[in-house]
C-alpha cells in the first residue's frame, strides 16, 4: 500500500492528523526533500527507510515502492502542500495502477493557504473577487497558452502565482498586460508557514524590485489582487438584515 501524503505548507504541526499517523506508521518514506520541511520525518518509526525524491527519477521512485511492496512494507509518498498542486502524482498513480498496486491519498494543506494566513488576508471578498486562480509561468516546463498569465489576468481575480520567483519582471509585464494596474495590490510571501517566513508588500509592478531589495530568488508565492487592499463591501452571510436557512432577519434592520 502506497499513501500520498500532503506534507502542509512548511510548518512541521501543519501536516493533518491523518497524515502525521501515516508517517508514524510507514516502513518507507519517499519525501520531496527540496521542499519538504525535514522537521517532518522526525514522526518516522525506528527503522523507516528514508528516501529523498530531489535525487531521483520517477523510474527509481517506482522502484523504491515495487521493492517495499515484494516485501509487504508500507510506503508513503510525501508531497509539499497538497499533492494536487504542482505534485506531478498523476504519473506516480498511473504507474502504480499498471502494477496492480493500491494508493490513497491523503491532503493536505497548501502553500497558497499559508501565504494569505501570513498575509491576514481573504482570497475572497463580496465584491471585490469571489475566484482564485492558481497558476504560474511558463518556463522550463511550459503552461497551455490559453493559460497564459496575461489571458488569466483579465478576469481581475485574485491569483496566486507558483514557481515564477526567478520570472518576476516578466510576470509583472503580463500581468500589467492582461489589464491589472501597475498600482494594484501584491505580495511576495517566502516560505509560508515556515520559521523563516518572510512577508513583502508591493505593487504589480514593483514586484522584481521588491525580490531583488530582499534577495528573494526561489520558495515564495506571488498573491495579487484588489483583495490585498482595504476595500470591500461586508458580508451577507453574518448581516443581522439577511434571512439565512438558520435565521429571520431582524425587522429592526429592514
Amino acid at each position: 500500500m502506497v499513501d500520498f501524503v500532503g506534507a502542509g505548507s512548511g510548518a512541521a504541526d501543519l501536516i493533518t492528523v491523518r497524515g502525521k499517523g501515516l508517517l508514524e506508521e510507514a516502513d518507507v518514506i519517499i519525501y520531496a526533500g527540496s521542499l519538504v520541511n525535514p522537521a517532518l520525518l522526525e514522526y518516522k518509526k525506528e527503522g523507516c527507510e528514508v528516501h529523498n525524491s530531489a535525487y531521483m527519477t520517477l523510474e527509481e521512485v517506482i522502484a523504491v515502492v515495487e521493492k517495499a511492496e515484494a516485501a509487504g512494507k508500507r510506503t508513503v509518498r510525501l508531497h509539499t502542500g497538497d499533492p494536487c498542486l504542482y505534485g506531478a502524482i498523476k504519473e506516480q498513480m498511473d504507474e502504480l495502477d499498471k502494477r496492480g498496486i493500491g494508493y490513497e491519498v491523503c491532503p493536505g494543506v497548501s502553500s497558497f493557504c499559508g501565504a494569505a494566513a501570513a498575509l491576514h488576508a481573504e482570497y475572497t471578498l463580496p465584491d471585490v473577487s469571489q475566484s482564485v486562480i492558481i497558476t504560474r509561468m511558463a518556463g522550463r516546463t511550459p503552461v497551455p497558452e490559453k493559460e497564459s498569465i496575461e489571458k488569466l489576468a483579465v478576469h481581475q481575480s485574485t491569483m496566486v502565482i507558483f514557481l515564477s520567483t526567478g520570472m518576476l519582471s516578466e510576470l509583472s509585464e503580463r500581468l500589467m498586460e492582461g489589464g491589472y494596474g501597475p498600482d494594484t495590490a501584491a505580495a511576495i510571501v517566502y516560505k509560508a508557514t515556515w520559521p523563516d517566513e518572510k512577508v513583502f508588500r508591493c505593487t504589480v509592478s514593483t514586484l522584481a524590485e521588491t525580490a531583488k531589495e530582499h534577495q528573494i530568488t526561489k520558495t515564495a508565492l506571488i498573491v495579487v489582487g484588489k483583495v490585498l487592499g482595504g476595500e470591500y463591501n461586508r458580508s451577507e452571510l453574518y448581516n443581522p438584515a439577511f434571512t439565512t436557512e438558520f435565521r429571520e432577519a431582524s425587522k429592526k434592520d429592514i
